[in-house]
């Protein structure tokens, strides 16, 4: 059976998690943090996560897992058939990740760790996020799916991409990703509403007081 490492309070971790679980792939999942030998033992680069595949390759990055289980399980696509809205799908995906999820995720540190930034790291962060915000604005359908009547990748991508500047844009810079884009708190709450985001969602919540342990000790 499948197997995916690293620990329900990360929002790449249930990425892919969410991608399995919605194609309807059995799987096991081993909770493993960064930096540590258990993580090393299948990812070279101590991160999270990865995944072991039935026939026992090792494989990393999210973006790389959700294309491997799009090829090795093809029941149940995420990626549309059609070639134009299949980029897209990765189109939004990208932009999720390099505009928003990443973006924010520079202040992690302000919300998890109280750590103070300048003024500048602030504007640079919230400039970027609302280019994030603008291009979805101008990709995305909400019909009700990020690319119309089909739950794709895109929103499987976004709906964790948001997760940390979901934290950070209220708490540090008098900005909220929800507001700035119309359409994105219904769609939000569509997606929460299911089973699998609800599971997710308390296996993060399960993970909490486990992780803070982990990220407050001493390295």
């Amino acid at each position: 059976m499948l197997t995916l490492h690293g620990f329900p309070f990360s929002n790449y971790h249930n990425i892919v998690k969410h991608a399995l679980m919605q194609k309807g792939i059995r799987f096991d999942e081993r909770i493993v943090y960064p930096n540590t030998p258990e993580i090393f033992a299948v990812n070279p680069t101590g991160k999270v996560p990865a995944m072991t595949t039935e026939k026992g390759t090792q494989l990393s990055e999210s973006s790389v897992l959700i294309e491997y289980l799009e090829d090795a399980y093809p029941e149940h696509p995420l990626f549309p058939e059609d070639v134009e809205v299949r980029g897209r799908v990765r189109q939004l995906m990208k932009v999720s990740e390099l505009y928003l999820e990443l973006a924010a995720r520079r202040l992690l540190p302000a919300v998890l760790g109280n750590v103070e930034f300048p003024q500048a790291t602030l504007d640079e962060v919230r400039l970027v996020l609302e280019r994030g915000a603008r291009s979805l604005t101008a990709l995305a359908d909400f019909g009700p799916y990020l690319v119309g009547s089909e739950l794709t990748l895109a929103d499987i991508y976004l709906r964790y991409a948001l997760s940390i500047p979901k934290m950070v844009g209220p708490a540090k810079l008098d900005w909220n990703v929800m507001e700035a884009v119309l359409g994105l708190a219904d769609w939000d709450a569509m997606m929460a509403s299911t089973d699998i985001a609800k599971k997710i969602d308390a296996d993060q919540k399960a993970n909490t007081a486990e992780f803070m342990a982990y990220i407050s000790a001493p390295k």
